[in-house]
C-alpha cells in the first residue's frame, strides 16, 4: 500500500472516530445541560409529527406553520425509529444518519489536507456550540448544505437540488443557492435542479389543498418582535441593564420565545426584514458583477456565500442560537476551497459557536435576567458576527471592483490539496 494511502487511511479513521465522539458527546450534553435544550424535539416536533402521522392535521398543509412545509419531513423520520428508542434519541439518530452521509462525502479516503480540516472545523464547530447543535430543526439543513457544497461545482443540478430542499425546510439556504447562482457559469443547472424540488414541494402542498399556507411561514415570520438573542437586540439588552423605562426582556406565549422591549423596539423588528433583502440583493449584485469581470467561482463564490449566509444571521429579528449551524457550509466550502484564506474565519466560527453555547443552554437564566457578564458574552458573539459579515462582504467588494487577475494565474482546488 502506498504511503500516501495509509496516510489518508489512518486520517480518515481518526476524523471518523471524532466524528462519532462528538455527536454522541453533544447528544449526551443535550440531558446534563440546564435548560432543556431538547424541549422542542419533545415538545414541538414530535407533537407536530405524530399529528400528522395520525391523520389529525399536517402543519403547513392543513393549518399555517412556522416552517415552510418540509420542515416536516425530518420529524416524521424520527417516528420511525420510536419503536426502538424514545422520540428525543430518535431525532437524534436522523440527524447523525444525515450527518455522517456528508461527513462521508467530505471525508473521502482522508488524503486531502483541505478537506481534512473542514472535517476537523466541523468536529470542534458541533462540540463548541453544544446540544443545539443537535436538538434543532436546522441541524438536519447541515448536511443537505455541506453536501451542495461539495458537488455544486460537479454536480450542480443535484446539489442545487439538495440546497433547495434544505431551503424548503429553513431558508437560509437560499443564500448558498443565490451565492452560487452569482459565481458559477453553470446557472440553468442550477435553476433547473432548485425548479424541480420547488415545483415537487407545490404539487404536494396543492395536493393536500395547503397552497394558501405555503408561504404562511413568512407571514408568521414578519409577525414576531426582535428575539432576545438576535444581533439588532443587543442594544436593548445593554438599555434594560442601564434601567431605561421599559426595556427588558418579554416572553411571547403564541411563538414560544423570549423577546426585547423598549423604546423603538417595533420599529427595528419591522424595517429588519426589508433590510436583509436589501443585503441580499446587494451582495448578488457585487457577485454578479465579479463574475462578469472574469474572478473565478473560486474565489468568489466562499466569500459571497460567507457573506449571504451571514446577513440571515446579522439582519434577522429572530436571531435563535441555533442559527450559528449556518456558518459549518460556508466555512467548509472556503477551507476546501481556499484553505489559508478561510482560516481566520473558521477560527472565528468556532468563538461564536462556544459563545452561543455558553448563551444558550448553560447561561440562559443569567441571560434572561440581563446579566452584565452573559450579556458581554452575546455581545461579543454579536460583534463578530458583524465583523465577519463586513470582512466577507469587503472580500466580494474587492473582487467587483478590482481588475481581475488572469485565469491562468490562479490555482485550481483539486483532490489533494
Amino acid at each position: 500500500m502506498r504511503p500516501h494511502i495509509r496516510t489518508g487511511m489512518r486520517w480518515a479513521v481518526l476524523l471518523w472516530a471524532l466524528f462519532i465522539g462528538a455527536h454522541v458527546l453533544v447528544a449526551w450534553l443535550g440531558w446534563v445541560e440546564p435548560n432543556a435544550p431538547r424541549n422542542d424535539v419533545w415538545n414541538v416536533y414530535q407533537p407536530w409529527s405524530a399529528y400528522a402521522m395520525r391523520g389529525q392535521g399536517i402543519v403547513g398543509v392543513t393549518e399555517p406553520w412556522v416552517y415552510p412545509p418540509l420542515a416536516l419531513m425530518p420529524m416524521i423520520l424520527a417516528q420511525f425509529f420510536v419503536p426502538f428508542f424514545g422520540y428525543e434519541v430518535s431525532w437524534v439518530v436522523v440527524v447523525f444518519l444525515f450527518d455522517a452521509a456528508a461527513f462521508y462525502l467530505l471525508v473521502g479516503g482522508g488524503r486531502s489536507r483541505s478537506r481534512r480540516a473542514a472535517a476537523l472545523f466541523w468536529i470542534i464547530f458541533l462540540v463548541a456550540l453544544g446540544p443545539i447543535a443537535l436538538f434543532r430543526l436546522d441541524a438536519v439543513t447541515v448536511p443537505f448544505a455541506v453536501v451542495g457544497v461539495l458537488l455544486i461545482r460537479s454536480h450542480p443540478v443535484v446539489a442545487s437540488a439538495l440546497l433547495a430542499m434544505a431551503a424548503w425546510m429553513k431558508i437560509w439556504t437560499g443564500a448558498i443557492l443565490a451565492a452560487a447562482f452569482a459565481s458559477l457559469t453553470s446557472r440553468r443547472r442550477i435553476v433547473e435542479g432548485t425548479l424541480v424540488v420547488s415545483a415537487v414541494v407545490v404539487a404536494i402542498v396543492a395536493l393536500g389543498g395547503g397552497i394558501s399556507f405555503l408561504f404562511g411561514f413568512m407571514s408568521m415570520q414578519n409577525s414576531r418582535g426582535l428575539q432576545a438573542e438576535s444581533v439588532f437586540a443587543t442594544p436593548f439588552l445593554w438599555s434594560a441593564i442601564a434601567g431605561v423605562p421599559g426595556g427588558g426582556i418579554e416572553y411571547d406565549y403564541e411563538l414560544i420565545t423570549f423577546q426585547v422591549a423598549g423604546p423603538g423596539v417595533d420599529v427595528l423588528a419591522d424595517i429588519l426584514t426589508p433590510m436583509l433583502l436589501v443585503a441580499a440583493f446587494a451582495l448578488a449584485a457585487l457577485g454578479l458583477v465579479a463574475h462578469q469581470r472574469g474572478v473565478t467561482a473560486q474565489l468568489l463564490m466562499p466569500p459571497l456565500a460567507m457573506a449571504a449566509v451571514l446577513a440571515f444571521i446579522v439582519f434577522n429579528k429572530v436571531g435563535s442560537p441555533q442559527f450559528q449551524t449556518w456558518l459549518i457550509a460556508p466555512i467548509v466550502l472556503w477551507l476546501l476551497w481556499d484553505r489559508r484564506r478561510a482560516l481566520p474565519y473558521a477560527i472565528t466560527g468556532i468563538v461564536i459557536a462556544a459563545c452561543t453555547h455558553l448563551l444558550y443552554p448553560l447561561f440562559y437564566d443569567l441571560f434572561l435576567q440581563t446579566d452584565v457578564v452573559v450579556v458581554t458574552i452575546i455581545t461579543v458573539r454579536n460583534l463578530l458576527l458583524i465583523a465577519l459579515m463586513f470582512a466577507a462582504t469587503t472580500r466580494v467588494a474587492l473582487l467587483a471592483i478590482r481588475e481581475p487577475l488572469p485565469v491562468t494565474t490562479l490555482k485550481h482546488p483539486t483532490a489533494n490539496a
